[in-house]
């Protein structure tokens, strides 16, 4: 089977997150019936490998068989024009390259090794994971525990080239405050012990940093190492507004302002929460902004001890993706790179996949994976009706593929 065929069989089939079972056989259909196993495991991700020279280091091939979309026929588009020769769908829903281009890469590659026109010096092990695109609970449930891979590639990111080494993790950060008295806003008003949370918190808010907390320079480029985002402030007498909101059917911008504009403003507030997410590739970075967050809400409890306490929840979303210092998969990207003629973008990403459980995971020998986030083909406008893919980046990246395994 070639490269197109193969990809346009795999997205025609419709696989929204947690639903990936017919998408996963067939995968093992086309595995199975060129002589390769294919199996799934106790999650339903599929495992495969094909055993190159005894004693050598594996070489794990990962990408992700759900889409961002639900199961309605996928109705593809093939087309050549001045946007070039490019598969879409006819704008009713997406069309599932992210990343079902990774995967029929990684299925292609296997055939052809099986057929001995790649040749990796190694055993080559590939995993189509579920579930990626909504919670990583496929990646999440891998058995790790016996897979024989160091080198992990996966093969999840939007354009042609991209290498990438690191990639942020994700903190949710929630502030809350509490105080022990509050009152009606018109005969207690005049009580200075009667704290107003939602006001207070605010103090807080201004002393934690917003937007990007550190970054380095390379060239012209400016890339972003940690950052914190302030997604929501709540406070005060939201519950009524809230119960009407909902009892209206209201819903999205027209619930939230219903609510900001009907809440009720004759009490004294005693709760309000901030909201925020810390993204970082680096962990020592993360760790010391998370400790200065720390100290600013010590300080607030020393001033308003007794009148009022802050709190502040962690919850990890996803661990870091820190670069790893072994060199090996960049240096045979380069080579794989000058080979094929393609343009090798190595840098790091602020955004979450599933480098980041692998870096934090151990194979059965008990050794760290090294992964690395790779671009496949270009692929535009993910996640939406518009999305498209540009097949001669495609069969481009193929054979940077091809020229990557044999030099492994």
């Amino acid at each position: 089977m070639e490269l197109l065929e193969i990809f346009k069989e795999l997205v025609r089939i419709p696989s929204p997150s947690m639903d990936e079972a017919s998408v996963a056989q067939k995968i093992i259909e086309i595995l199975t019936n060129a002589g390769v196993e294919a199996k799934l495991d106790s999650y339903g991700n599929v495992y495969t490998k094909i055993d190159g020279i005894k004693n050598a280091k594996g070489f794990l091939l990962s990408a992700h068989m759900d889409v961002v979309g639900d199961d309605t026929p996928v109705n593809i588009i093939e087309k050549e024009g001045p946007e070039g020769h490019i598969i879409e769908t006819d704008k009713t829903r997406t069309l599932g390259a992210d990343d079902k281009a990774g995967v029929a890469a990684i299925i292609k590659a296997l055939l052809d090794i099986k057929e001995g026109k790649i040749n990796p010096k190694c055993t080559v092990e590939a995993v189509f994971t579920r579930d990626e695109e909504n919670s990583m609970t496929g990646i999440e449930h891998v058995e790790f525990d016996k897979l024989n891979s160091e080198y992990v590639l996966v093969l999840d990111s939007d354009k042609l080239g991209n290498f990438e080494i690191s990639g942020a993790g994700y903190i949710k950060l929630t502030v809350s405050v509490k105080t022990p008295f509050g009152g009606h806003s018109g005969l207690d008003i005049q009580d200075k012990n009667r704290l107003n949370a939602a006001k207070i918190i605010t103090e807080i808010v201004e002393k934690i940093p917003q937007g990007v907390y550190k970054s380095y320079k390379t060239g012209d480029k400016t890339s972003t190492i940690t950052s914190i985002n302030l997604g929501s402030i709540i406070g005060g007498g939201v519950e009524n507004a809230l119960y009407q909101a909902v009892k209206q059917g209201l819903k999205g911008v027209n619930a939230v302002e219903f609510v900001a504009k009907n809440s009720m403003s004759n009490i004294i507030n005693t709760s309000a929460f901030a909201h925020y997410s810390i993204r970082s590739s680096c962990l020592e970075t993360q760790n010391e902004l998370i400790e200065k967050i720390r100290i600013i809400i010590e300080e607030f409890n020393q001033k308003y001890k007794g009148l009022g306490e802050a709190k502040l929840e962690i919850e990890e979303h996803l661990p870091v993706f820190e670069k790893s210092d072994d060199d090996f998969l960049i240096q045979k990207a380069q080579i794989a790179a000058k080979n094929s003629g393609v343009n090798l973008k190595i840098s790091s990403f602020h955004a979450g996949a599933e480098t980041h459980i692998y870096a934090n995971r151990k194979n059965k020998e008990g050794i760290s994976f090294k992964p690395v986030l790779a671009g496949i083909a270009d692929v535009y406008n993910m996640h939406s009706a518009d999305e498209k893919i540009d097949v001669e980046s495609y069969k481009k990246g193929y054979e940077f593929l091809k020229a990557f395994l044999d030099e492994i």
